[in-house]
């Protein structure tokens, strides 16, 4: 399923999460996700509002415990417990932007403001929500800025905060908005879906959801809208993941492509490089279905213990193709042509030479003139 937002009036997590949960979400299963946190204290309500002339859904998070400061790497190991990688994308995002504005290392990263429990229950939330709306692809239209300033733990700073603007490298935004118009969450929460923006994706709309946010406004409605629908035919966008090997052998890289393939992914291999001090390495790449992503990736960690791999968005193009079959030595050989050529399957001339002791060359030659 397809995502796209239109953040009529900005964009926070809980506006996200009530727009999600007003598409069609299930509140259980976002509670049940946030329980598996470990996080105590905690109550998450959804209720109707009437926000301008628009019915939305309004989250409410109410919570036992007023800490809003906790250490970033705490958070994170709560929402790696979700298993929901969104989660924790969007806490690894928050936590490094921080780390860069403040010059400290990631993982001496207090968050002040944002280490409360509704951060956590928000991102936590949102990403429940889009897995259980079955959501592969985000889009969003560009995103009002805000105006004004905010009052910080670091004192008075210009909106939108610092540490927005930071998790909103590569976004599309516009003027307009009142006050914090985009929080941090909320731009964190965009970041870790991959988002893509601009207009509209061609999709079959299947429902419609409006989150609300807080704030009243005076001459319009305060909420984000949440269209959800399936993807037309024609558009096939797919993920390459990439990771740089300098120390596995060629049968472990063997291994992987194979494990990878059979998984589900659409193709894999490996390009040689030179990596840093000359040193020879390899570079493996997956491409996958959206819905696969989130496994395969974890399957490239677990199988070859890299630290790091890279996520970019591709749009696969294909052209007609048919199988058609020729019989030769008495065994079916599949022919693939597309409209520029015909080639016969490796697989089934492979098995045809182990069988006739006969090279490939001459059986493909063969295969092509029995066709």
């Amino acid at each position: 399923m397809i995502l796209h937002l239109n953040p009529f009036t900005g964009l926070a997590g809980d506006m996200l999460l009530g727009a999600l949960l007003s598409a069609g979400a299930s509140v259980d299963v976002v509670r049940q996700a946030v329980a598996r946190t470990g996080l105590t204290g905690w109550r998450l309500e959804a209720e109707n509002v009437r926000t301008g002339a628009l019915m939305a859904v309004r989250v409410r998070v109410e919570v036992d415990d007023d800490a809003t400061e906790r250490p970033a790497s705490v958070l994170i190991e709560m929402a790696a417990r979700t298993g929901l990688p969104v989660a924790e994308r969007a806490l690894r995002a928050i936590a490094g932007v921080e780390a860069e504005l403040h010059g400290l290392p990631a993982g001496d990263v207090h968050l002040h403001e944002l280490g409360g429990h509704d951060t956590l229950v928000d991102i936590v939330g949102c990403a429940a929500a889009l897995a259980d709306l079955g959501v592969t692809r985000v889009h969003c239209a560009p995103l009002p800025l805000g105006s004004g300033s905010v009052e910080t733990r670091h004192g008075v700073l210009p909106v939108p905060a610092p540490a927005t603007l930071a998790l909103l490298r590569g976004a599309q935004v516009r003027s307009g908005g009142e006050h914090e118009a985009v929080t941090p969450t909320g731009a964190a929460l965009l970041r870790a879906a991959e988002t893509v923006y601009g207009g509209t994706p061609p999709m079959e709309v299947h429902a419609t959801g409006y989150g609300a946010g807080t704030r009243r406004l005076p001459d319009r409605p305060n909420v984000v809208v949440a269209t959800l629908g399936r993807p037309l035919a024609a558009e096939d966008r797919q993920v390459v993941l990439s990771t740089n090997l300098d120390d596995v052998t060629g049968e472990l890289l063997g291994h992987v492509i194979a494990r990878m393939l059979a998984a589900g992914a659409a193709d894999a291999w490996v390009t040689p490089a030179v990596m840093k001090k000359g040193r020879p390495a390899h570079v493996l790449h997956v491409l996958t279905p959206v819905d696969l992503a989130d496994h395969l990736e974890t399957m490239m960690f677990s199988e070859t213990g890299t630290l790091g791999l890279r996520r970019s968005w591709v749009d696969k193009v294909t052209v007609p193709r048919v199988i058609r079959t020729v019989e030769l030595y008495g065994r079916t050989v599949r022919m693939k042509e597309g409209p520029w050529g015909v080639k016969p399957e490796y697989d089934d001339l492979a098995r045809l030479a182990a069988s006739t002791g006969k090279s490939l060359g001459t059986l493909t030659r063969e295969a092509l003139d029995a066709l």
